[in-house]
């Protein structure tokens, strides 16, 4: 990588909440091979974690943990099995018995519950009305945090985490910290395009702006803390954006201990 733009890139990428745009040099990836490399992305409904977060694992070689998926997963169970979502004691527990399994490669997600395959059910819109009593449930959260953290342990620390309170919680000692953000229109916009128009500009509104309100009560998804480089993608194409984010990895990777 060139020497004078990563060094740009380092002076401008100190401040909190900086933007980042940069290229990398093709065919610079994998990054510090056998060394660990956690990836950790922050950011509201619809910034586009998922799908960045699954092209920047595939790029850089790196396992890939949707944690976002892990809520959804612990909502399905409690609608399935009737627990009622006020009662906070029943979610917990439902949350600790959870016989989970999901896989960990950007190219084949599969989510199972108690061994039958929920990817596709998790994703319904009953799910996505649900999963914010289930994620704003703290007993809920300190069990997943914990899983969450054996599982980048036992993928060697070579990992993409994307969620809502991962920079600041579950992996707050990641070698890159990122978030990753777009203005409510782009977010409202990419939404409503993903679920293909079949939601109304109500049920587009509750499921990004609603519920990034209620999970900002229990997780820091909104603001970078110190230390959390910034990718502003409300401007940016997809293309645009992995480079922006791959540029935020080469930076934090490179810069000297300390700084």
């Amino acid at each position: 990588m060139a020497g004078t733009a990563m060094s740009e890139l380092n002076s401008q990428s100190t401040a909190q909440g900086t933007s980042v745009r940069y290229t990398p040099v093709a065919g610079a990836e994998p990054l510090r091979l056998g060394r660990p490399l956690v990836v950790a992305i922050d950011g509201p409904s619809g910034s586009g974690k998922s799908s960045v977060s699954k092209e920047v694992a595939r790029r850089l070689r790196l396992a890939y943990l949707d944690t976002g998926a892990m809520y959804r997963a612990v909502a399905w169970d409690c609608l399935e099995r009737g627990v009622d979502l006020a009662d906070g004691g029943a979610v917990e527990a439902a949350a600790r018995g959870l016989d989970l399994g999901l896989s960990t490669s950007p190219d084949a997600e599969r989510i199972l519950v108690r061994g039958a395959d929920v990817t596709d059910a998790i994703r319904e819109p009953r799910i996505s009305t649900a999963v914010s009593a289930v994620a704003t449930n703290l007993g809920v959260r300190d069990e997943l945090i914990r899983r969450q953290r054996a599982i980048i342990a036992a993928h060697g620390r070579r990992m993409v985490v994307e969620g809502r309170d991962i920079t600041t919680v579950v992996a707050r000692d990641a070698e890159v910290r990122l978030l990753l953000t777009a203005s409510e229109a782009a977010r409202l916009r990419r939404r409503g395009a993903q679920l293909g128009g079949t939601q109304s500009a109500e049920q587009l509104h509750e499921q990004v702006v609603a519920r990034d309100a209620k999970d900002s009560t229990v997780a820091s998804f909104t603001q970078a803390a110190d230390g959390v480089f910034t990718v502003d993608s409300s401007d940016l194409d997809f293309d645009q954006t992995i480079d922006a984010v791959l540029g935020v990895v080469h930076a934090a990777v490179s810069r000297p201990a300390g700084a």
